[in-house]
């Protein structure tokens, strides 16, 4: 039978799918416009199967506030191509428009949303048959506050931040900038307390990795200093074997050298007090703390003394930060 124009048209606004889909899945179905939503649909499970070990890294995140509530979502795709496309983009706001309405609180919630007459999970598989390439939802986060304030990063859909407070706020343009802060500066948490314990663990074992590294450092340093070796040469094992290259040193040298060193480095950490070692760490921790702790962080675009707190503080003294998210789709 003919295909009629407004039949492929009424099929593409409906599904979003290309021209040319249309036109064959109304084909295959004798004009059936149900049965040709079914087979675009069961095109985008076929597609999303046989793509499903790819690796989706590309996409587009957004933000969006409704009165006390706020949420950050990620459609992914493969390609920026598709990332960039207006449909993608439309789509990805009409999920996020949903996922805002219903107060959606995880990914699975969203998922399961009513959309156009099918789920979201649902139109996200149609539009992977439309395009041909993998995509999935990722990176759903909500928040909810009495002022909350939204930031996508440069307006290029990569990064997007909601900070919550914990009162109303007049001036909007104040608190944009601490959303502001957590696009640029990515604390790891909002305060000391609220650091994961296996990332504390990670870092104080780091700390008093580099400060044992510090210590035996300065111990060799001093002791070739004191056996009269150039530092430059005695540095590292290409350095020794170019002193010797250029008749700077002997080969003899060259081994009083290395025995120094180790025999330094040995009795350096045999006898590194423990109580200075975690003195000394307990300092680099509070350094951690201070740059990745939100509040702690020197406000970024203040005097370069303020910490976030003080900056809130100085509008109102009774201001502070509930919670934060942060949501990107580049590596750092």
């Amino acid at each position: 039978m003919a295909i009629s124009l407004a039949d492929i048209n009424k099929l593409r606004q409906q599904t979003g799918a290309g021209m040319v889909d249309c036109k064959k899945a109304l084909t295959a179905t004798n004009g059936d416009f149900d049965k040709a939503v079914e087979e675009i649909r069961k095109k985008g499970l076929a597609v999303a199967a046989k793509r499903s070990d790819r690796e989706a890294s590309e996409g587009c995140v957004l933000v969006k506030v409704d009165g006390n509530f706020g949420a950050i979502i990620a459609l992914k795709c493969e390609t920026d191509f598709v990332a960039n496309n207006a449909d993608f983009k439309k789509l990805t706001q009409d999920i996020l428009d949903a996922a805002v309405a219903a107060r959606c609180k995880s990914i699975d919630e969203v998922k399961a949303l009513p959309f156009a007459g099918k789920t979201v999970a649902d139109a996200v598989l149609e539009r992977t048959g439309i395009v041909g390439e993998k995509m999935e939802l990722d990176g759903y986060s909500f928040i909810e506050g009495p002022e909350i304030a939204s930031y996508n990063h440069q307006g290029k859909n990569f990064l997007c931040v909601l900070v919550a407070f914990n009162k109303e706020v007049s001036d909007k343009d104040y608190i944009h900038e601490i959303a502001l802060q957590v696009a640029v500066q990515n604390p790891v948490a909002l305060c000391e307390a609220e650091v994961p314990e296996s990332v504390k663990a990670e870092e104080m074992k780091v700390a008093i990795e580099k400060t044992r590294e510090e210590q035996v450092s300065k111990a060799v340093e001093a002791a070739l200093r004191k056996a009269g070796f150039n530092l430059y040469i005695s540095e590292n094992e290409d350095h020794i074997k170019e002193g010797i290259m250029k008749g700077e040193i002997t080969e003899a040298q060259a081994d009083e050298i290395r025995a120094l060193k180790a025999k330094t480095a040995e009795d350096k950490l045999a006898n590194m007090p423990a109580a200075m070692i975690d003195k000394i760490a307990e300092g680099r921790m509070n350094k951690f703390f201070k740059e990745n702790c939100l509040v702690n962080q020197i406000y970024a675009f203040g005097d370069g003394k303020q910490t976030v707190s003080e900056y809130l503080k100085s509008y109102d003294k009774d201001l502070a930060i509930t919670s934060y998210k942060r949501f990107t789709l580049k590596a750092e």
